[in-house]
């Protein structure tokens, strides 16, 4: 979320049962945890000191544009131990022209975070919405590879420095709990696995997570819908560490006394669960308190980020949904600090990641580079040579890519084939069309590649499953 959306699409809630407020709801257990006692000596004075001492964090969403404002910046630096860029990291600000990124203003965010001593979450890699407009005119294989590149060359800046991503975002429809028709989803069912392959792939060391709104309630089709996704990942070996739960509560779409089930039911998959954007209509002490102490009760609730930092920075300023107004802590900040103090010493599952690194000045923008081949190549005979990479790999399946190169005349057309060592299949290619049976394969040239001149190259690329192979390839001119 943030302050360029369209707030209508979360704050609907479509075809569901009465409406409730959603600073009168969370009443189990608001009691306990508004009058908890905790010893002046154990208790800390900030939200982010208070989550570390049971290994979690407590972050806000971060706009480069107000780190001018001295009140946001104070209140930021002195309450956060987490930040995620709002804008800046998204896919039309990092790649505004196609092959060409601007990391101009998430490195602001990035290095005010790391200088003021606190971890960034990356936000976000593949979306439907805020992309710019050639990746908006792009459809199919095309797009599908665009997607791929966009996430190698983000994440290879960022490679080592990020905690985790969003690697893809709200990519489920809000009616029936299927997918959202979207122009990534019309690339093939399989999009979203390829994106957390490809991010496994240039960044190992940072959770990757899946991110959506309206999946906070237990019993609504959308949840279920996520739910049985990661659980099918997981049984596959597709790697996810973490569901992200936006919490945008409001009238529409309210806590829910189950909210806890979600979480414990997600972390029960083997994937953390992060709450990633939680802002409450009207801030309700009560509320905030039963959505902090449910994330307490799962060890695998790493934490929780409030998306803004004071109501007036809010995508929704009219519902008043922050901790702070202007320079003054809410009721609801009281609430949730008092919450995250009661809480017991470290639960979490697994240690806290190391601080991120020191920052750098801002790096000019370079294509993502290419994965060095270990490579079946033909020869030139016929116009034209094909050499095959390994780009990743994982349990029973792999990504490779192939690049086509004309000989010392151009080709109107191509053609590569190759025989499979040990019962490999494609299980989706781009910039090509697949033809060939059993383990006899052929791919010729999509409609807008085939064209190649003297000396020059495309790719087309695809995922398979069996055991990584680079067979020796033929490519021959149409």
């Amino acid at each position: 979320m943030d302050s360029n959306a369209t707030p209508l699409d979360r704050l609907r809630r479509p075809r569901r049962g009465r409406v409730l407020l959603a600073g009168a709801l969370g009443v189990l257990g608001a009691i306990t945890a508004l009058t908890v006692s905790v010893p002046a000596d154990a208790a800390e004075s900030t939200l982010g000191a208070a989550a570390a001492q049971s290994g979690r964090y407590f972050g806000t969403a971060i706009s480069a544009g107000k780190l001018g404002d001295s009140q946001y910046t104070t209140i930021a630096a002195r309450e956060f131990n987490m930040v995620t860029a709002e804008n800046e990291m998204k896919i039309d600000a990092t790649e505004p022209n196609q092959n060409q990124f601007n990391f101009t203003n998430g490195d602001r965010v990035y290095n005010w975070a790391v200088q003021n001593g606190k971890r960034v979450r990356g936000h976000t890699l593949a979306w439907h919405q805020q992309q710019p407009g050639w990746m908006q005119s792009l459809s199919g294989s095309a797009l599908r590879q665009a997607m791929i590149n966009h996430i190698n060359g983000v994440m290879a800046h960022y490679k080592g420095k990020i905690y985790a991503w969003d690697v893809v975002n709200e990519a489920f429809d809000d009616g029936n709990g299927g997918r959202r028709d979207s122009n990534l989803q019309r690339t093939g069912n399989d999009w979203i696995e390829v994106a957390f392959r490809t991010a496994r792939a240039a960044d190992p060391a940072a959770k990757l997570c899946y991110n959506d709104y309206n999946i906070d309630n237990w019993t609504w089709a959308k949840t279920q819908g996520v739910y049985n996704m990661v659980k099918d990942f997981k049984a596959r070996g597709v790697p996810i560490d973490c569901v992200g739960l936006q919490s945008h509560f409001n009238s529409g779409s309210p806590y829910n006394s189950n909210y806890r089930t979600t979480i414990s039911s997600f972390a029960a998959l083997g994937v953390d669960v992060q709450i990633t954007e939680l802002d409450i209509q009207g801030a309700s002490p009560t509320t905030y308190a039963n959505v902090v102490n449910d994330c307490l009760a799962v060890p695998r609730c790493n934490g929780i980020t409030v998306w803004g930092v004071r109501d007036q920075d809010s995508w929704r300023s009219g519902d008043t949904p922050l901790l702070f107004s202007g320079g003054n802590k809410k009721p609801a900040y009281d609430a949730v600090l008092n919450a995250l103090n009661a809480a017991g010493p470290n639960t979490s599952p697994s240690p806290t990641p190391p601080v991120s690194p020191s920052p750098t000045p801002p790096v000019s923008p370079s294509p993502t580079p290419p994965v060095s081949p270990s490579p079946g190549t033909s020869p030139e005979p016929g116009g034209c040579s094909a050499t095959i990479s390994t780009v990743n790999s994982w349990p029973g399946g792999f990504q490779s890519e192939v690049t086509v190169k004309a000989g010392n005349s151009s080709v109107n057309g191509w053609t590569v084939s190759w025989t499979w060592p040990g019962g490999q299949t494609i299980s989706s290619l781009w910039n090509g069309t697949q033809s060939g049976s059993g383990s006899n394969m052929v791919v010729r040239n999509a409609p807008y590649n085939g064209s190649i001149a003297a000396g020059a190259t495309t790719t087309f690329g695809f995922t398979a499953n069996g055991s990584a192979a680079t067979p020796s390839l033929t490519c021959t001119r149409a």
